[in-house]
Formats: C-alpha cells, structure tokens, sequence
C-alpha cells in the first residue's frame, strides 16, 4: 500500500515538473509537421509570466496526471520504484503531450478533422489503458497469480488487502468526475448537460454489472460494479456535453458489459495480471466511449 501511494504521489509531483518544463509547451504549443507535435513558446518562464494563461495549465496538468497514474495499478506489486519514477517522468514530459496535443492542440492533426473528445475517454483514459497494458504484459505477471493444474493454466484470485477503502475511492472519484468533465463547459445549461450524463452512464453501468455477474456467478460481484461505475464515466467522458440521457445509459450499459468481458479475456484467456481491471476500466471503456460520439453525438451521429 506504502509502494503505491508513494507512486502516485510522485505521478503528480515528478509529473508537475516535466509538464512545466516541456510537456504543456509540446501540447499547447502551434502544432507544426502535419499536426502532429507542438512547438513550445516558454511564456510562462519569460516577461509573459503575468499574462500566461494558468488556469489551462493546471487543467492540463490534472489531466496529465490523471492519464500517467493511470498505469500504477495494473503494474502493482511488481514493479521497481525507481523504474517507475522513470516511466512517470517519460509520460508526462512526452508521451500525453504529443497524443493530446493531437486532438487539444491549435492545430493538432486530430481537431483538424473534427475530432470529438470533450474531456478525454481517448486522450487520457485509452492512452493510460494501452500503457498499462505494455506494462502488465512486460513486467509479467504476480508471483503466485497463475499456477500450472492438471497441465493447464490456473489463474489464482488475490484479494484487495481493504475492501471498503477501495470503495471509498470509487465513491471520491465519481464525485471528482463531475470537476473531470465539467470544467470546460462554457456555459450551466452545458454543465447541467455534462452532469446529468456524467450521473447516467455510470449508475447504468453499474446496475448491468450487477445483473451480469448475478447471472453468472450466482451473486453481485461487489469489486467489479465498483470497476463498472468507473467504467461508465470513463465511457462517458468524450461524449459527456455531446449525447442525450439514451445515449449516455447506451454508453454505460455497454461498458458495464465491457468491463466484465474484458477483465475476464486478459485474467483467463491471456494471462495477463492486471491487479485493478486498469486496462479494461481504462483502456477498452476509453476507446468505446471514443467511438460511441461518433455514433450517438446529438448533432452529427450515424444513430
């Protein structure tokens, strides 16, 4: 527990650093080479400091963040720290810039083509799913996890050490969700909007979730519904000013399916230790919320 707070701690905090020193410039900076890499300014260093405008900053900075600790759960129990510290640098200094900068970036080659993702199920969500998932995969899986039986691959379930703190953490991060999503609303009826889909998806999610594994294991599964309200916000994240209430329990119903299929393929199927359903909850949820804008958006879906 020690080992992952500290890590977390420091994708914020070495985070902050390399995000300032570089990572927002190559995000926000006028996107060059066909859109694909922003060119820092360094305003906020010179006689602009006054004027930089820091609230993007910090916005920015949160989602940086959000997308690099991300990982520190499929990686969990098994993964050096300072080799860890080296990754949460990389990430924040260039890996979320670039691909950010691609969709939020003045000029970035994705918001050229009218790319919809207004708080970040792709650039955050799906970008932190894949690079758990390179990770899960290098680093192998925990000792113990997986044992051989009658010749055959057994994978051995290891409880979470605390239950309801990790309840308690789902609740926090969807109240949190609302300032998630929220904070680039431009007006309160958009607001009102992104808070009643931000509600929606999730509480669908959750309630499927609830039905799927009552069905299939003979009771609600308690640690994955709590996956699955965290699925549904991150399905509903790109889409959230963009869908209607439909759209938005379609959104969260499909992820609280999603969740549970793609826990089970990595766990049973691949053999790959994803301690916290990260790559599933983060990853696959992120790139469904992705595509369901461009199926289900008000104003220029297929549906």
């Amino acid at each position: 527990a020690g080992n992952i707070i500290m890590k977390n701690l420091m994708d914020f905090c070495i985070g902050a650093v390399v995000f300032l020193l570089l990572g927002y410039g190559l995000l926000t900076g006028p996107h060059g080479a066909g859109g694909f890499i922003g060119t820092p300014t360094l305003a906020m260093f010179g006689g602009g400091f006054s004027s930089f405008d820091w609230s993007s900053f910090v916005f920015q900075l949160v989602f940086c963040a959000t997308c690099a600790t991300i990982v520190s759960g499929a990686m969990a129990e098994r993964t050096k720290f300072s080799a860890y510290c080296l990754y949460s640098a990389v990430i924040s200094l260039v890996i979320y810039p670039v691909e950010a900068g691609w969709a939020w970036g003045e000029g970035g080659w994705l918001s050229e083509l009218g790319f919809i993702d207004f708080a970040g199920s792709c650039v955050i969500h799906m970008a932190g799913g894949i690079t758990a998932l390179i990770g899960a995969i290098y680093l192998g899986p925990r000792i113990g996890k997986y044992t051989q039986k009658e010749g055959k691959k057994v994978s051995n379930a290891i409880p979470a050490h605390n239950l309801p703190l990790g309840a308690l953490g789902v609740f926090i991060l969807w109240f949190g969700w609302y300032g998630f999503n929220g904070a680039a609303a431009g007006s309160v009826s958009e607001l009102a909007v992104i808070f009643g889909t931000t509600t929606i998806a999730p509480a669908v999610a959750t309630v499927v979730c609830m039905a799927v594994t009552w069905l299939k294991n003979g009771s609600p599964d308690v640690s994955m519904c709590l996956n699955a309200a965290l699925a549904g916000l991150v399905g509903i994240t790109a889409g959230c000013a963009n869908v209607s209430g439909l759209g938005s329990a379609v959104i969260g119903a499909v992820s609280g399916v999603l969740v549970v299929v793609v826990v089970e393929l990595l766990d049973l199927k691949f053999h790959v230790d994803d301690p916290v359903g990260a790559v599933a909850v983060h990853g696959a949820c992120g790139a469904w919320g992705t595509l369901a804008v461009g199926l289900l958006d008000t104003e220029s879906g297929l549906l």
